[in-house]
């Protein structure tokens, strides 16, 4: 009885430090993006972002190896530069923001491809619909910042693509006038919270 008991004691113990040992970075809005490129007409290139956005990593190792990512993104805060055709991406045609006002990215597993690099899987939900999706995460470094009592400020960046209509959006233009792969990249800056 008294090993059992040990024995117990010793996994609560361990699964207590690795609890304390995990951080939670969040990103600075100030110096991080979430954007996108479609190519319109197979001519030209048009790229937009979301300007509110939530971005929560999850790490207990200093490369990341093991993080969880979380993304909320705000679909009302598109913008291409273009006035009128955010609020046309804001439309059933395209995002329909009034049913579906957000975004949101869980990752599910982390694998290494490279020094520093990583293959990301995470669900995607969008236009109420949830897919999975591989995008390359690069950790580009921690530095620490001067202007904030030097703590630790993270780099990430993540780049991949999806494609439009695993998500039912845009459906009525035809992938000559806009591309059906849409590309991601995002950067971002992270501290501890």
């Amino acid at each position: 009885m008294k090993k059992i008991t040990l024995f117990l004691a010793l996994i609560a113990l361990f699964t207590t430090v690795n609890l304390f040992s995990q951080s939670v970075w969040k990103q600075d809005p100030n110096h991080s993006k979430l954007g996108f490129t479609v190519t319109h007409f197979s001519i030209s290139d048009i790229t937009g972002y979301f300007t509110k956005f939530d971005v929560n990593i999850t790490s207990s190792q200093a490369d990341f190896s093991d993080a969880v990512i979380e993304l909320t993104a705000d679909i009302n805060s598109i913008n291409t530069g273009i006035e009128a055709r955010d609020n046309h991406l804001k439309t059933a045609d395209f995002f329909d923001a009034a049913t579906y006002p957000t975004m949101t990215f869980k990752s599910t597993s982390i694998e290494k491809s490279g020094d520093k690099q990583y293959k990301l899987k995470g669900n995607l939900t969008m236009h109420g619909i949830t897919k999975e999706i591989t995008v390359d995460m690069n950790y580009r470094g921690t530095v620490q910042n001067p202007m904030a009592n030097n703590a630790d400020v993270a780099g990430i960046q993540i780049i991949g693509s999806l494609k439009r209509s695993d998500f039912n959006i845009g459906s009525k233009f035809p992938e000559f006038v806009i591309s059906d792969e849409v590309r991601i990249k995002a950067d971002g800056e992270f501290s501890k919270k």
